[in-house]
């Protein structure tokens, strides 16, 4: 258990490191924070957090910067959630506008996020975040043309029409549609983007034009996703230095074209989760922060936002804003947690 002491000083660290993105000293904290300590306590009580894991130690500074211990500890203890009066104020406007539908209101949240926090946010819809892919018909109207029906498992279907640069026949056609069947019925929507192109070499064996139908089918899948899967921002990460690396930049980027993001942050038995309310969780792969608020709706569905960022982000402005537009979809959407 940190003492009261200790807690200042960790909490102070972090604020200036999310500040200023350096190393943070001694010197700084009497300074800057005026905490009423001696440069020397301020040293060994830094020195302790280091050695109980709360702090890391630079090769280029004789500075520390929190580590992911230390940004759980920070937020589960230390933070206050900060909303600004003026964009409460921006955000009950939107919110106010009861004739949006869901999907909408959704997109225009994760904007928001992005926007107000210089980050990337994403958003996962009632449909992709719960439903999973049912059955899937495809009936041509002539060789150059066909329409795709994608049935979820709660009934929802949605019709697809696309074309083909290539004749295609009705048999080619049928074999397709048996093998997407068997191999995506009961598939969550998140994950069929990518378990798509694991089928293409299935279909490569048994449909003759199998690269214009598959081209077809997945353009046409795309544009059903793209109604419950939503990224803004993804700019914003390339004014954060933790992201200079490119190859880890590009890895990033491409969890969020994939939609494989979600999935990750549930598998990665390496990263550390913290659950912050019946809303918000938080988890840390490596020095990458993801933040993630639920919301429920009336129809016993769900949908998320997620910021995510760099480890050194505000958490208290982020999770607070957060928190208040999945209460406010629910408010106007969906169910009030108690």
């Amino acid at each position: 258990m940190l003492t009261e002491r200790l807690i200042e000083i960790l909490g102070a660290i972090v604020e200036e490191y999310i500040q200023s993105a350096e190393p943070v000293g001694s010197k700084t904290l009497m300074e800057k924070y005026r905490l009423p300590y001696s440069s020397a306590t301020i040293r060994n009580e830094m020195s302790d957090l280091e050695n109980l894991g709360y702090l890391e130690k630079t090769h280029t500074s004789s500075g520390r910067i929190p580590s992911t211990k230390g940004y759980r500890y920070y937020v589960e203890h230390i933070m206050e959630e900060k909303m600004d009066e003026k964009l409460e104020l921006v955000l009950r406007e939107v919110f106010s506008d009861r004739a949006m539908k869901i999907d909408e209101v959704i997109k225009r949240s994760c904007d928001i996020l992005s926007q107000m926090t210089n980050l990337t946010s994403l958003s996962l819809g009632p449909q992709a975040s719960t439903q999973t892919l049912e059955h899937i018909d495809l009936f041509p109207i002539d060789q150059n043309q066909a329409v795709a029906v994608f049935i979820t498992n709660s009934g929802h279907t949605e019709n697809k029409l696309f074309h083909f640069d290539e004749k295609v026949t009705v048999e080619e056609l049928a074999s397709c549609c048996k093998i997407l069947n068997e191999r995506l019925t009961g598939t969550p929507l998140i994950d069929i983007k990518e378990k798509l192109n694991l089928i293409k070499p299935i279909l490569a064996k048994s449909v003759k034009q199998y690269e214009v139908v598959f081209e077809a089918f997945f353009n046409a899948f795309l544009k059903f996703a793209s109604d419950s899967y939503y990224t803004s921002g993804q700019n914003n990460l390339l004014n954060q230095p933790e992201f200079a690396d490119i190859a880890k930049l590009r890895q990033l980027l491409g969890m969020f074209e994939n939609s494989t993001i979600w999935r990750e942050i549930g598998q990665d038995r390496s990263a550390l989760k913290l659950i912050h309310s019946d809303h918000s969780s938080l988890v840390w792969m490596d020095d990458v922060a993801v933040v993630t608020s639920t919301f429920s709706l009336n129809n016993d569905e769900s949908g998320q936002l997620m910021v995510v960022g760099p480890s050194r982000m505000e958490y208290d402005r982020v999770v607070a804003l957060m928190e208040f537009m999945s209460k406010a979809i629910e408010k106007i959407y969906g169910k009030r947690r108690e």
